[in-house]
């Protein structure tokens, strides 16, 4: 009997008319993620790995080609996602707290009211922000405002979630401090399956560091590169790791392979990794 993949990429094309002009925004993409697998989606600008990402969201659909989760194709949004966008993406008339006890709403149906406010203030309070849970997003800076809304696609609790450079707006401090909540969250205590999490980033050492595995893009259009295994055991500690040797050569690698101008080839060399 086959083992089927949490989701399944399946030669997923999608093409865009703007302006009166059409464009290949991914072309014959496939791969797959199995269940509990971390996986970062990287590669320059214009490669399609937002796209990709409001795909599995059920916000787009493709061209051609499908996405399977658990052997079924995506039909709309869902609540089995959780989605951290690329820019908060808050109501602005609600509190933080009112924000993330939204989201728990939606997905779990008879929790009481009481219950998702007390679930909403354990979770900013895992962002820093529980003494801001009163203010509203205006009245929070925009790295706030996504601390929130990564507090709320935590709080959700489902079994995949999505995020689109969630930490990209955050200073430097604070996003440390977010994955290693991620990690944490995601690594859990051994009681419940770990999430599915497809996390797109520019960050290779983001990547490195959260990651069981890096799917590599091109762009124009975007297409799969390279898969590439993360080799490091779990948990992983970021001072020790990024001293070592293994790191270091294994990050040097990644790099050239994103740099690269042409597929395959550092300077006459082919990228092993």
């Amino acid at each position: 009997m086959m083992i089927m993949s949490k989701i399944e990429i399946k030669n997923l094309t999608v093409d865009y008319t703007e302006k009166k002009k059409s464009f290949t925004a991914l072309k014959d993409v496939s791969f797959s993620i199995e269940e509990g697998e971390f996986v970062s989606v990287i590669g320059s600008s214009g490669c399609g790995k937002s796209t990709l990402l409001s795909i599995l969201e059920g916000i787009n659909t493709p061209t051609d080609g499908k996405i399977l989760i658990d052997g079924e194709p995506i039909r709309g949004t869902g609540t089995n996602r959780g989605v951290v966008f690329q820019h908060y993406s808050l109501f602005p008339w609600m509190t933080a707290r009112k924000n993330v006890a939204f989201g728990i709403k939606q997905v779990y149906k008879g929790v009481s009211r009481a219950e998702r406010l007390k679930i909403a203030d354990e979770f900013l309070g895992k962002v820093g922000l529980e003494q801001f849970r009163n203010k509203y997003p205006s009245q929070l800076s925009g790295g706030m405002q996504q601390r929130v809304a990564i507090a709320r696609a935590l709080a959700m609790d489902t079994d995949i979630l999505l995020m689109d450079e969630p930490f990209g707006a955050i200073d430097a401090k604070n996003r440390t401090i977010l994955q290693e909540l991620l990690l944490e969250l995601w690594e859990g205590d051994g009681t419940k399956a770990r999430k599915t999490v497809v996390f797109v980033t520019h960050d290779i050492d983001e990547a490195i560091l959260l990651s069981d595995k890096i799917v590599m893009m091109t762009a124009n259009p975007g297409r799969v590169y390279r898969e590439i295994e993360v080799p490091f055991a779990r948990p992983r500690n970021r001072a020790n790791l990024v001293q070592t040797k293994e790191y270091n050569k294994f990050r040097n690698k990644l790099l050239a392979l994103f740099y690269s101008d042409i597929a395959g080839k550092i300077g006459g060399e082919e990228v092993v990794l």
